[in-house]
């Protein structure tokens, strides 16, 4: 578990689930993640397989917590990715309604101080869809900068990516 100033990023709870379920049913919230709404199935899996990482790993794609009320806002966290396997991703995912208040910013933030102080990784990357102009300011927030873009596949179906990274002496030389 950590935490923020306004935040705690926490493996999922039974109690998360429906909120889980609805954020990935939305298709606003799944234009650049595939492109199609999760069921629930689905998404309870996507969280059952977050907890077991963080268990294994320490890493994980966690839930965020709003510390004023305990309102379950999304996720975030570092994770493994089939196209970069050798790398860790840096990937949020929030409910529209919490979109715009700097949530993501300050999860990811969060992250990449655990990448770069706990794990003393030398960089980590953050992949998005080319058109997610929202993801890209949250990357750029970070002090993440342009790395390259691909053609990936999802599921079959091939994406234009964009490919941000951080280096470990950059986040440093920032903090």
């Amino acid at each position: 578990m950590r935490t923020t100033g306004r935040l705690v990023l926490r493996p999922f709870r039974d109690e998360d689930l429906p909120h889980w379920a609805a954020l990935n049913a939305d298709p606003d919230v799944m234009e650049f993640l595939g492109g199609r709404p999760l069921s629930r199935g689905e998404s309870d899996a996507i969280a059952d397989a977050v907890n077991g990482q963080y268990v294994a790993e320490g890493i994980g794609f966690l839930a965020i917590e709003r510390r004023s009320d305990g309102a379950f806002l999304g996720a975030c966290g570092l994770q493994r990715e089939p196209w970069y396997p050798d790398e860790l991703e840096l990937g949020w995912r929030l409910a529209r309604e919490h979109w715009g208040h700097g949530y993501a910013t300050e999860a990811a933030s969060s992250w990449l101080e655990h990448a770069f102080v706990e794990l003393d990784l030398p960089r980590v990357i953050s992949i998005t869809d080319a058109p997610n102009a929202r993801s890209i300011a949250v990357m750029q927030r970070l002090g993440m900068t342009f790395d390259h873009a691909a053609e990936l596949e999802e599921d079959g179906i091939p994406f234009d990516a964009v490919i941000y990274s951080i280096t470990a002496e950059i986040w440093h030389h920032q903090h």
